[in-house]
């Protein structure tokens, strides 16, 4: 189930090397099921930081196989309405989401 309009891409080292920008982006498991959905001011910043550590800390993020991004002025927005939509749909939030507590706005 792809969540976003961007072609799926494999994670690797080299997924640290995005543009700066604000996004919202879904990683995914090795069987291409969505597991976070994640926003920041720079995908650049973040995606360095998962790969510098490997997910680090985060047992569910260490079963990031694929992802997919897009760059937003607006991520939180789209991230909890990503969210808000994989619910109507599954019943649940990304398995890596469902144990942070989303506040919306």
């Amino acid at each position: 189930m792809e969540l976003l309009d961007d072609k799926m891409r494999v994670w690797t080292d080299r997924s640290q090397y995005v543009k700066s920008n604000p996004g919202v982006y879904v990683l995914y498991n090795r069987k291409r099921d969505p597991i976070f959905i994640g926003e920041t001011d720079s995908l650049a910043v973040k995606f360095a930081k998962y790969t510098d550590t490997e997910f680090e800390g985060d047992e569910c993020k260490q079963k990031t196989s694929f992802y997919q991004r897009v760059f937003v002025e607006n991520p939180k927005e789209m991230q909890l309405q990503l969210i808000e939509d994989f619910k109507n749909q599954t019943g649940n939030a990304p398995i890596c989401n469902a144990e942070i507590k989303l506040e919306t706005p």
